[in-house]
């Protein structure tokens, strides 16, 4: 694995690529080749989901000075280095489902920046410096701890698309509802009590999901003529009615795969048996360490089952083959009619839990 992680980089570096994927790769630490000599002066997109890295090096910005988009999705990074200041042309951040508990108030030296997510980690405030992102389009904080969003995001002027579901938030500031270009706006399941008399009175504002709140007994006048509606990023999904089937062969009963034995309704989807085989291979050389099932398959198959297309965002199981273009249900008011809009998303069904979740895929 490190010769091969090795050769990519030399690759990179000889040919001067753009874009260098590094997921799955079981790193623990940020590879050194990298960080060697000028480092990649070119490099403008830098894919490293998946990993096991724990803090980035300091002299980022030093050695990828050109970088315009880092994914570092899914590691185990405690905190950005204030370095991150100078990567003055990135445009976009995606540090979810990591270990980050603070972020840095340098982040708003990235004045480039479009999208950040920040989404699954353990983050108490955010700084009132993300105020000074102008270029700011998306901001995903969900499943964090927040109780407050800081009132200075109203100065992120571009913002369209703001996501702080699954956090404790209490209140939505009201310098909020002064967004020039919001048109999304989702705080489902935190702990609302109330919502800013004057949220939605914005033309831009058209979509709104404040769902799961239980505190929440009311909505604004202005959003009565928006779409409102479920998110899906609340709480989990109920499987009801569940029929237990089991399969009789002769005197023999073998009891059918929970995946099959969660299928309540005709729309459920069944898994493919490669997609099922496919996981529990993968699980079986993570137990394992690699271990004898996986050494005797072929290359081709054991490429697929060590690095999977993505994650269920809410189980977090490894996906395979499953990628499906879907409409994302929205639940509209009556008078909502003269905004209908519906929203195209690629999502991934893992029917073991019965999740219907945005894709993360790799790459």
């Amino acid at each position: 694995m490190a010769s091969e992680l090795h050769e990519t980089i030399f690759m990179a570096k000889q040919e001067r690529h753009k874009n260098l994927f590094l997921n799955y790769r079981n790193l623990n630490n940020f590879p050194v080749e990298l960080l060697k000599d000028e480092g990649l002066q070119f490099l403008e997109r830098l894919y490293m989901k998946r990993n096991s890295l724990t803090a980035l090096p300091e002299n980022l910005a030093q050695k990828l000075p050109n970088l315009i988009e880092l994914y570092l999705h899914s590691n185990n990074i405690a905190m950005i280095p204030q370095a991150i200041g100078s990567l003055v042309k990135l445009q976009s951040l995606d540090m979810s489902d990591n270990a980050l508990q603070v972020i840095c108030p340098e982040i708003g030296q990235l004045r480039s920046l479009r999208h950040l997510r920040l989404a699954n980690n353990q983050l108490k405030f955010l700084p009132r410096e993300l105020g000074e992102l102008r270029e700011l389009e998306t901001l995903d904080v969900s499943m964090n701890l927040l109780r407050t969003l800081p009132e200075d995001l109203h100065q992120c002027e571009s913002l369209q698309c703001l996501t702080a579901d699954r956090n404790l938030l209490y209140c939505i500031p009201r310098q909020l509802c002064s967004l020039p270009d919001l048109s999304e706006l989702s705080m489902a399941a935190n702990c609302l009590t109330s919502l800013p008399l004057d949220l939605g009175r914005s033309m831009e504002l058209q979509f709104v999901f404040v769902d799961n709140n239980a505190l929440l007994k009311g909505l604004p006048s202005y959003l009565y003529n928006k779409v409102i509606g479920c998110s899906g990023c609340g709480l989990a999904a109920q499987v009801s009615d569940v029929k237990h089937l089991s399969l009789a062969l002769g005197a023999v009963t073998v009891p059918l795969p929970s995946e099959v034995k969660a299928i309540g309704l005709e729309t459920d989807r069944v898994l493919p048996l490669e997609e099922l085989a496919c996981r529990v291979l993968h699980a079986d050389g993570d137990q394992s360490g690699r271990g004898d099932v996986n050494f005797l398959l072929p290359k081709s198959l054991l490429d697929v089952v060590r690095w999977p297309l993505g994650h269920c965002h809410r189980c977090s199981q490894p996906m395979f083959t499953i990628v499906y273009p879907k409409l994302f249900p929205l639940r509209e008011t009556p008078l909502a009619g003269v905004h209908k809009r519906t929203t195209v998303s690629f999502v991934a069904y893992c029917c073991s839990s019965q999740c219907l979740m945005t894709f993360d895929l790799q790459g």
